[in-house]
């Protein structure tokens, strides 16, 4: 799909690709993106925790693949924190510590999310070498929905 400006559009959920990671690391305090096991201190910002060691130095942000469909195309769209928080109800450091204890929970958020009414609002990448259109804002349509985590955790009974 081929934009120029921002555009909302109403779409279902067909899949969430749980395969590859659905988060990153960044900073703390500039968000730049880290390695997975990111070194102290920052190499952008230079960040060092040594004076309180008792906060993390990263954080982790989500980036979700998601395939979608309109009534005329199904294709993937890039899904990052702000948006991502709407339809998973928590942040991606909670939904981390979630999964380390339910290995299966992105594979089970991708199903809760499967076939979820949307209207979203898709801009072009910001990256000239980004590959898929950027969820820029996401609402739920369905009067019932309920976050992912909402629904994992009556699943897990937690």
């Amino acid at each position: 799909m081929e934009i120029d400006k921002p555009t909302t559009i109403i779409c279902t959920v067909v899949a969430v690709d749980h395969a590859n990671s659905i988060y990153y690391r960044v900073c703390s305090v500039c968000e730049k993106t880290l390695p997975e096991n990111p070194t102290i201190p920052c190499k952008f910002c230079n960040f060092n925790n040594r004076f309180n060691p008792s906060t993390s130095g990263s954080k982790r942000l989500f980036r979700v693949l998601i395939s979608i469909a309109t009534d005329t195309k199904v294709f993937v769209v890039i899904m990052f924190d702000r948006a991502a928080k709407v339809l998973f109800g928590c942040s991606a450091d909670e939904f981390f510590d979630f999964a380390k204890t339910h290995p299966y929970a992105a594979m089970a958020a991708g199903r809760a999310l499967e076939g979820e009414m949307l209207n979203v609002t898709i801009s072009k990448p910001k990256n000239g070498n980004a590959q898929h259109m950027r969820v820029v804002s996401v609402v739920p349509l369905r009067s019932g929905f309920q976050p992912a985590i909402e629904t994992l955790r009556e699943l897990y009974r937690t």
